[in-house]
């Protein structure tokens, strides 16, 4: 139709028994469509729904260690690692240091690297191994 009063325009979407629908204000002049409303915002809706239904997500999750956990444990925990990457969730490697721990840092990112290490065939380090008061963690995140 073009550039039409702003009067006239609500006078001929009564006539249709419509709404006059502001779509987009920003431009100049103002853009508006003569429509339905309740159709309009019930579209806008299900856009906004399908945005959502189509946007990744995932969760942290967190493996426990301590400096002196065993090879076999850590054979077993690395089968959590893989079974939580396999569902697309990253994952937080946490190693903790209690009491007199704390001077066995050097052995605690053996431990990190050995993971991520083993864990390199189906993940990759996001974030790596970083002390944080009295624990050490990394990040892997599924390739």
């Amino acid at each position: 139709m073009g550039v039409v009063p702003f009067t006239s325009a609500i006078t001929t979407a009564e006539e249709f028994g419509l709404d006059l629908v502001e779509v987009s204000p920003n431009a100049k002049p103002p853009v508006c469509k003569i429509m339905d409303y309740g159709r309009y915002k019930y579209q806008l809706d299900k856009k906004q729904q399908e945005a959502r239904k189509k946007q990744a997500t995932f969760q942290i999750k967190e493996i426990k260690l301590r400096p002196k956990t065993d090879s076999h444990d850590l054979d077993i925990k690395l089968g959590h690692l893989k079974r939580f990457v396999e569902k697309k969730n990253k994952v937080k490697v946490t190693v903790m240091f209690r009491g007199r721990e704390i001077t066995m840092t050097e052995r605690g990112r053996e431990v990190l690297q050995e993971i991520a290490g083993k864990a390199a065939e189906f993940a990759t380090v996001e974030q790596h191994p970083k002390m944080e008061g009295r624990t050490m963690t990394m990040v892997l995140s599924p390739k």
